[in-house]
């Protein structure tokens, strides 16, 4: 099994893979093309990337590791320097708005400092579904899912799957 196999199926695999670093620097200059003139005729760069996109607007400084494990629906919206790393699947439904700085982590790490020290890593995906708001520099954790209209606060840090129409602080 190959490093992009492992990551894919959820093992623990080696983020400093060539594979995997080779696909992270398509993903940079991507984003990087994207946000130095961000507009309609330039989201052709992150349409290339995900593996489905609606309708969305991303302000300038969106970053994303991969990109081909990002599922976006209709009216999505990622305010300014909102980050996706997407070592497993990020599924946002429809009519999501991100605030600023907001952060989306699959990638996980194991406990053990030594398997940490071989860079070994593992993923685990994220879902938000349709008409969930998240506030500027929110961060969601590896594994989570957020309910449909449900609202993360601002600053929050997810830890734990939000219920339907649940606020979350």
């Amino acid at each position: 099994m190959t490093e992009l196999e492992k990551m894919i199926s959820g093992l623990h695999y080696d983020c400093l893979d060539p594979e995997l670093r080779q696909l992270r620097e398509r993903a940079r200059l991507a984003c990087a093309k994207y946000n130095a003139h961000p507009s309609p005729g330039n989201m052709k760069h992150i349409k290339r990337l995900f593996n489905t996109m609606g309708s969305c607007v991303l302000e300038p400084g969106f970053q994303c590791d991969y990109g081909m494990n990002i599922q976006v629906g209709d009216n999505f919206y990622a305010n300014f320097q909102c980050v996706l790393l997407d070592a497993a699947p990020i599924i946002i439904g429809d009519n999501v708005l991100l605030g600023p700085g907001v952060h989306i982590y699959t990638s996980d790490h194991p406990k053990d400092a030594e398997l940490r020290k071989q860079g070994v890593c593992f993923a685990r995906p994220v879902t938000i579904a349709h008409g969930v708001w998240i506030g500027g520099g929110a961060k969601l954790l590896p594994g989570v899912s957020v309910g449909e209209g449900a609202m993360i606060g601002a600053n929050a840090v997810v830890t734990r799957d939000v219920a339907t129409n649940e606020i979350y602080y």
